[in-house]
């Protein structure tokens, strides 16, 4: 299950994110993933869950902007969202295709309070 090393690294960058601007808390983590990256969202929150017990991302939520696999043909030129597993051109029926998006897997964003912010807050 290659999501809990990777979860483990999304989780370990926004808290180092985190610690560089003096956040006290983290609200919200937001990831792109692509189809066809082979990463299981479901699995991911499930190991986030577990992982952020703890620390400043305890109360965070994740939020998952999956971006559709895309293919080009190679013969001509056009680009679709293959809908099965069978990847081929729907314009000339080639399976001569490359994958141009859908592989993504990045953090995109972290939403966190400053400690200052945090403390007007609770007072």
């Amino acid at each position: 299950m290659h999501e809990l090393s990777i979860t483990q690294d999304i989780l370990n960058i926004a808290l180092q994110e985190a610690k560089n601007a003096h956040a006290c808390k983290i609200n919200k983590i937001s990831i792109v993933v692509g189809q066809a990256s082979g990463i299981v969202p479901d699995s991911v929150q499930f190991c986030f869950d577990e992982m952020k017990k703890g620390s400043i991302a305890n109360e965070a939520s994740l939020d998952f902007t999956i971006v559709p696999t895309q293919v080009k043909c190679r013969r001509c030129q056009h680009v679709s969202s293959p809908k099965d597993i069978i990847w081929m051109c729907d314009k000339c029926g080639s399976g001569e295709v490359d994958i141009i998006a859908g592989r993504e897997l990045y953090l995109n964003s972290i939403e966190a309070e400053q400690e200052e912010a945090y403390e007007n807050r609770s007072s």
